[in-house]
């Protein structure tokens, strides 16, 4: 089962009001999904129930939309998303390697969030900069000429940053 946090189960105005003026159209079901995704930053169990509601599709007709197309996620992102590439340049330079050092480091696998929700990764065809393969982005940051170790101190580096500004929250509170 989906967990959900308390936030979700309030559907935010926007995915609201979408589902009102909508309520009966046919064809409407991917707009719903990219609403409830917008709101929400993924689909959540409460959203897919409503938009059930008011389409009258199965909630099990829902999810198998969901799982069929890639744009759509059913948990959260992490605070930091890591796109690995895999294109042609990064591959011939040790993409795949790359990725296995990532996944054990986070200890998932790509498409997955780390357990504390610090991270998301993701393996995409290109991300445009074939003169850094191997290359991974960190939001909006890119790294290129990718090592084991450069890797490893990436990842340990947000994870000490995420580290100061719960010390630094928790000082405040």
């Amino acid at each position: 089962m989906i967990q959900e946090n308390q936030s979700s189960r309030v559907a935010p105005a926007a995915f609201e009001r979408m589902l009102w003026r909508h309520r009966g159209e046919s064809g409407m079901l991917i707009p719903l999904l990219q609403a409830a995704q917008d709101s929400y930053g993924y689909v959540p169990a409460s959203a897919i129930e409503q938009i059930s509601g008011v389409t009258g599709i199965p909630t099990a007709e829902i999810y198998g939309v969901i799982t069929f197309y890639k744009q759509f996620r059913l948990k959260p992102l992490g605070r930091h998303i890591i796109r690995l590439c895999k294109g042609t340049a990064c591959h011939v330079v040790g993409a795949e390697m790359i990725g296995q050092v990532i996944a054990d480091e986070l200890k998932v696998a790509p498409d997955e969030t780390t357990e504390d929700g610090l991270f998301t990764y993701m393996v995409v065809a290109c991300l445009g900069c074939c003169s850094l393969a191997p290359a991974m982005m960190v939001d909006d940051q890119t790294y290129g000429r990718l090592t084991p170790q450069t890797i490893r101190k990436v990842i340990r580096q947000y994870r000490r940053d995420a580290e100061k500004t719960k010390g630094v929250a928790a000082a405040k509170a």
